[in-house]
């Protein structure tokens, strides 16, 4: 890493920040353990803090009516939750919870929204805007795959995502739940984590899956997983 940036975070955005730069938010950061299934924010409710992963996953979820969800995002050490609060808002249609547990840092967002308002020249800021155009390509992704792909493609769409986010061939999954996600019944996700099982590139056993072999579960996925990760990479690496 460049001496110039800031050490001190697993954060990939905070540790793409100017070393003096970040030295500025840091009396604004505080440490936070994002425990499995914990709310981060509900639907139209004010959003008090935003997040900056140092591990684990949130997911971002869109609900219906009826009470039934479908994730059109995830966010792990490489972004933020909390966007809308960028984005000069403090309410969205969106709610945020954790997936897999892990640390982090938080700032309220009334702080946050002082320090980015105040700052539109500092490389934050910058950062920011890029980002949200990732999330933005993720999200539109999520929305074509949903409604073009197969459950295989996007089962390995959604693998390769965690996989990339918890940095462990392991990780702790039901099929209720990645059917939740992906808001498809789970008899499919049972089909198809089956047949994953039997090509061998997973392993699943007692909701704990093992990526086996990526690179033939890269050849299973759709296309939606390979531009959302090129589209992070060209912008923010």
């Amino acid at each position: 890493m460049s001496a110039n940036l800031s050490p001190g975070t697993e954060n990939r955005l905070l540790a793409a920040v100017p070393q003096a730069e970040y030295e500025l938010l840091l009396p604004y950061l505080e440490p936070v353990s994002l425990e499995l299934k914990q709310v981060l924010y509900e639907p139209y409710e004010p959003i008090d803090y935003v997040y900056f992963p140092h591990s684990g996953i949130v997911s971002l979820l869109t609900l219906m009516a009826d009470g039934t969800a479908v994730e059109t995002a995830t966010v792990g050490s490489e972004g933020m939750v909390g966007l809308p609060v960028f984005l000069g808002t403090v309410k969205t249609p969106v709610k945020a919870f954790v997936q897999v547990r892990g640390e982090g840092v938080r700032i309220s967002a009334e702080n946050f929204r002082v320090e980015v308002s105040q700052n539109r020249k500092r490389a934050l800021y910058n950062l920011l805007q890029r980002y949200t155009h990732t999330l933005m390509v993720q999200m539109a992704r999520s929305a074509a795959c949903n409604c073009l792909h197969s459950i295989e493609q996007r089962c390995g769409r959604w693998l390769l995502m965690t996989h990339d986010r918890v940095r462990s061939d392991q990780f702790q999954l039901t099929q209720e739940f990645l059917a939740q996600m992906l808001g498809v019944r789970r008899a499919g996700v049972s089909e198809v984590a089956s047949a994953l099982q039997k090509a061998g590139l997973i392993r699943y056993s007692r909701g704990q899956i093992t990526v086996i072999d990526r690179q033939s579960l890269e050849a299973v996925s759709c296309e939606c997983y390979r531009v959302a990760k090129t589209e992070f990479n060209r912008l923010l690496q």
